[in-house]
């Protein structure tokens, strides 16, 4: 373990981003975010809309894993997910979330913080139409989050999806939408010398104010 500790701090990333001034940014945090999604797209990051999201349970224990941001309406961040899962288990008990973008490779990261709430059915409906055949036979076949005895046991019941279904099933009724409604968004750029900067644009009413942080 030793050795496993002096490799792990041997470890070491020189960021040289070019210094992230007040005047590059925009007034409306969500236009930022846009720019700086579009500029990951282009830089071909694997991946562009996936993020962490972290939550909370009934404890107070937190939990991560990553998701993959699927809209940006009505300033909501909008991903799906089976309503019997894990993460839909702590939102019903705590609506409080945090969704956090690396993308490291631009020296950037975005990390967002608000409330989440269930989208309209029939938004989910739609993009749900719009997935690939196998990847909505997926959504049917897994009990996702909850004990399984084998991966046998999860391809059997894709097979059965499959034929009780054929290759167009319906959105199961366990399955939908999330938006994150943002009270916060921090938008973080590497600099030399460990001096980055970060920009956190923060809901008071129904303005948003921008300040800098330390780094």
């Amino acid at each position: 373990m030793k050795e496993l500790s002096t490799q792990l701090q041997s470890m070491r990333e020189q960021y040289d981003c070019e210094p992230l001034r007040r005047s590059a940014m925009r007034s409306c945090p969500f236009e930022q975010f846009t720019d700086w999604l579009n500029e990951a797209v282009l830089a071909k990051i694997y991946d562009p809309n996936a993020c962490s999201l972290s939550t909370v349970d009934e404890k107070g224990c937190p939990s991560a894993r990553a998701v993959l941001l699927k809209g940006l309406e009505r300033n909501k961040f909008i991903f799906y997910t089976n309503y019997n899962s894990r993460k839909a288990r702590h939102l019903s008990t705590n609506s409080n979330a945090c969704l956090h973008f690396p993308w490291f490779s631009l020296q950037r990261q975005i990390i967002i913080t608000g409330e989440v709430s269930k989208t309209e059915d029939q938004e989910a409906e739609e993009y749900f139409t719009s997935r690939p055949p196998l990847s909505k036979l997926g959504a049917w076949a897994s009990d996702q989050s909850n004990d399984l005895d084998s991966r046998e046991t999860l391809e059997k019941a894709f097979l059965k999806a499959q034929e009780k279904y054929g290759d167009n099933p319906p959105k199961p009724p366990h399955w939908g939408g999330f938006g994150l409604n943002p009270k916060s968004i921090e938008f973080w750029q590497g600099g030399p010398n460990r001096l980055h900067d970060r920009f956190m644009y923060e809901l008071v009413g129904s303005s948003w104010n921008m300040k800098r942080l330390n780094p």
